[in-house]
């Protein structure tokens, strides 16, 4: 691929923005590769975590500026096809069958804060600044808002995407976008510490349907919540991995995932 880097070690699956001389911005063929990466490692049998992270200062900044240039000549149809775009992308990672943690050590900046935003943690560096700026010029965060309102919750939500004001790792935090503030020199090291912990201690059958549920029961009623838990905790029970689990447990075995 052209823009991304895709490795695998110890189960754990790296996709790695590689546009680091235009800060890795968000741009039609971009989006397809991280398409492409993201089915790659959910296929993948050998992958059980993954980490999306970025080479160069930047996590992602965004749009690029050739391509907000190229969208001012777009037709209607032609802006919905490539938001569809984008919106494929950021729900296939929301959705996706496995856990995504995202190491941003630069910023993160309008597309490119979506694109953290829709990963399941988020693992960052003090000096990172995280902002949906896209009302500063006249534009609208409209598909992260989705996702992002389900994260931090309306108040909150509103003040970023409101203000489009940049803010640090550590309000990022505190807000709930971001998981973890590390220092530059540690992150690497616990952001793969953290992975493995969840390859080596958890099932990767049952991460997978806690997370689809997490994605389904937030626009049910509690009656539909409920029924759906119900059907999900016998589907659990039912499964490999939690005859397995509970065996070992119940045997005081180590369980070896």
């Amino acid at each position: 691929m052209k823009y991304i880097e895709y490795e695998i070690s110890n189960r754990i699956g790296f996709i790695t923005l590689n546009r680091p001389e235009k800060r890795n911005a968000l741009s039609h063929e971009l989006i397809s590769e991280l398409k492409e990466s993201f089915l790659q490692a959910e296929m993948d049998e050998q992958v059980k975590v993954i980490i999306l992270k970025a080479n160069g200062d930047a996590f992602c900044a965004g749009a690029d500026l050739a391509y907000l240039q190229e969208l001012q000549r777009f037709t209607y149809d032609e802006n919905l096809a490539d938001s569809n775009h984008l919106k494929e992308l950021f729900l296939q990672i929301y959705t996706l069958k496995k856990i995504v943690i995202a190491q941003v050590r630069g910023h993160a900046l309008a597309g490119g804060c979506g694109l953290a935003s829709v990963c399941d943690f988020v693992f960052a560096v003090p000096e990172a600044k995280f902002g949906y700026t896209e009302v500063k010029i006249g534009f609208i965060p409209a598909i992260v808002m989705i996702f992002l309102l389900r994260r931090i919750g309306e108040g909150k939500a509103k003040q970023l995407l409101l203000t489009g004001d940049l803010i640090l790792a550590e309000e990022a935090r505190q807000l709930g976008l971001v998981m973890s503030v590390i220092s530059s020199d540690a992150i690497e090291r616990e952001t793969r510490l953290f992975a493995q912990r969840l390859v080596d201690t958890n099932s990767e059958h049952a991460m997978m349907l806690t997370k689809k549920m997490i994605s389904q029961v937030q626009s049910m009623t509690i009656e539909q919540a409920l029924s759906y838990a119900s059907e999900m905790n016998a589907t659990a029970r039912d499964s490999d991995d939690c005859k397995k689990g509970i065996d070992a447990f119940l045997s005081k075995k180590k369980i070896v995932w």
